[in-house]
């Protein structure tokens, strides 16, 4: 068994677009993502640390760094998942997000999990 394959956690997030919180004559765009992080590994961890990078339309980017996700540092036993909701609101009508959790593993072991990028778009922005 690989390292990979020992500490291994999915994350999978869906964006929504929340128009009740929104106003883009203002340049006020809110969304909710919703997060589902699956331990899928062989060994136990704590998710320490959060950073998000968000990038507006324009280009211009933000970072948020912290501890843990919506107040928790969540452990996850092989096979468990930890779900949470939170948000974002840009400027521009489409913005994306991508980033990366660390991990704590059971043996000592520090390790980050990529967060691939996703789009989040009012509606009728995209194609």
């Amino acid at each position: 068994m690989s390292e990979s394959d020992f500490r291994s956690i999915a994350v999978a997030v869906i964006p929504t677009y929340l128009p009740e919180e929104s106003d883009p004559a203002a340049g006020r765009y809110a969304h909710r993502y919703e997060v589902e992080i699956v331990n899928v590994g062989a060994i136990g961890a704590r998710l320490l640390l959060r950073h998000w990078i968000l990038t507006e339309a324009d280009g211009q980017t933000s970072e948020v760094r912290g501890e843990g996700v919506v107040g928790e540092q969540p452990w996850l036993a092989p096979g468990e998942s930890f779900s949470y909701r939170s948000g974002a609101v840009f400027r521009t009508p489409v913005g994306t997000m991508h980033g990366s959790y660390t991990f704590l593993d059971d043996a000592g072991g520090h390790f980050e999990v990529p967060i691939p990028a996703f789009v989040l778009a009012a509606p009728r922005t995209l194609h």
